[in-house]
């Protein structure tokens, strides 16, 4: 090999492929495997080693994804020059292809139809990446696929979990914190399973709210009340009021992005919220799935940490496809949402289990969801820039506009004009009580998956309707 480079395996730290990925690791950080250096073949390596060619292989392929290693067929496998720091390599504007989704229409008109009804991400390496990792898994599952799900099976993806939510204020956390779930609307069902008890439970919403919350307290027959909000979201003197009225167990809020008026509970309110909740005995269900930038205040898990329980997923920043989830419960509360896991589905399958703790940690994944927010931000603007001169609330981390419609239009109404338009939006009505007054407003979702053409297209014809309301309201 020309170098000093020996390679080590330290036992009882993890598969073996990893061992020999770090082991690669420690010889380049230590200049040890210089930049060009050629790796010993495969099984050269496992014959030193006393390992399986697999083995060797396996840790190979990671750091090739890695960017670490190069492979050159034909010649072997060298040590890559480093890669240049995201923020040094060119700006380059995306146009990005129309992806097929249930729904749309078929035909020669097919790239007409623009559906706004909820966030679509743009696909800009996702995929190749996912389809890396579910290979490396499927060739070598660290889990196995011939058992049930264990807890100590999934401690390398609660690890790799936690790095996922790094820098998002938790209050004291470790990996056994984590309980994995099938995606955010799961984690929803899965909290309130843990925590409703009694004939008639009663759920806590905010007026306007995530619809997964009813549907969630409706399949376990919980009663669901609204409460009032204002521009900073629950009113706690509302929630005091209204916490009197039922069996009311569980507050449900989305203090970061508040789903769908994009508004954002402030830190003086959220400490209100949190006193109002122990003096009612309420346990706070705090939904972070839409938030796709920093976090502009502790969560209610670090405020309130006897009753504060935290739902996020990779749905709305890596693909919502996979649907993975993470749910933490307060302190104390852990067993009883972790039993909810187990006795409702034993725990994710092994080879879903393997694979987020694959794809979580791998370097490739954060500046793809970087360019993401970049290619979002380029939509939104988009999009601002044709609706300018109405009432529009937005945000540049939030993949969602929410629009007050003018007088002549009412929410209904406009959705169905929205719909002939081929360009379907959601209504206020969605995210109220059945019996609610609901402002005439409508969300308007990102759609990357669409050509910027497209897009733009689509909101044009939007904000033809915002400027010719019917003469006559709709009954």
């Amino acid at each position: 090999m020309g170098t000093i480079w020996q390679p080590k395996l330290v036992e009882g730290r993890g598969p073996k492929y990893k061992a020999v990925a770090d082991s690669i690791r420690d010889g380049v950080a230590k200049g040890t495997l210089p930049v060009g250096q050629k790796l010993p073949p495969v099984r050269e390596l496992a014959w030193q080693l006393q390992i399986t060619p697999g083995t060797v292989a396996r840790a190979y392929t990671i750091l090739t994804d890695e960017g670490l290693l190069q492979a050159e067929v034909g010649r072997g496998t060298f040590v890559a020059p480093p890669l240049a720091p995201a923020s040094e390599l060119p700006y380059v504007p995306i146009e990005i292809d129309p992806l097929p989704h249930f729904g749309r229409n078929t035909g020669p008109r097919d790239d007409y139809r623009v559906n706004l009804f909820s966030p679509v991400l743009p696909s800009i390496g996702q995929a190749r990446i996912i389809r890396q990792h579910l290979a490396d898994v499927a060739r070598d599952p660290a889990s196995g696929v011939m058992h049930y799900p264990g807890r100590m099976g999934a401690r390398a993806a609660q690890v790799a979990a936690l790095g996922w939510l790094e820098g998002c204020p938790l209050g004291p956390v470790d990996p056994d914190d984590v309980v994995l779930t099938l995606g955010g609307q799961h984690g929803i069902l899965t909290v309130m399973q843990a925590v409703l008890h009694g004939k008639r439970p009663c759920v806590l919403v905010e007026e306007l709210a995530y619809p997964g919350f009813r549907r969630a307290a409706e399949l376990l027959r919980a009663d669901v009340v609204p409460v009032a909000m204002d521009e900073e979201g629950l009113i706690p003197e509302s929630l005091a009021e209204t916490a009197k009225s039922c069996d009311a167990q569980i507050l449900c809020t989305s203090p970061e992005v508040h789903n769908p008026t994009v508004l954002e509970t402030p830190l003086t309110r959220r400490r209100e919220i949190a006193r109002v909740a122990t003096e009612h005995d309420l346990q706070i269900l705090e939904d972070d799935c839409y938030r796709m930038g920093p976090e502009r205040g502790p969560t209610y898990r670090a405020i309130a940490p006897e009753r504060g329980w935290y739902v996020a997923s990779v749905a709305k920043t890596w693909t919502p496809a996979l649907r993975l989830g993470f749910a933490l419960a307060p302190k104390g509360k852990m067993p009883a949402l972790r039993r909810t896991v187990e006795h409702g589905m034993f725990g994710l399958p092994t080879p879903m289990i393997d694979l987020a703790a694959s794809l979580l940690p791998d370097p490739a994944v954060q500046p793809v969801i970087e360019r993401s927010r970049e290619v979002y931000a380029q939509y939104m603007q988009r999009a601002l820039n044709i609706l300018g001169g109405h009432d529009v609330k937005w945000r540049d981390d939030v993949p969602f506009l929410w629009v007050s419609l003018p007088q002549g239009w009412r929410a209904g109404a406009f959705c169905q004009a929205a719909e002939a338009a081929d360009v379907p939006v959601r209504s206020a009505e969605e995210f109220a009580a059945r019996d609610a007054r609901v402002p005439h407003a409508v969300r308007l979702a990102l759609n990357a998956g669409a050509s910027i053409s497209s897009f733009e297209a689509a909101i044009q014809r939007l904000r033809d309707l915002l400027d010719n309301p019917p003469e006559q309201i709709g009954v």
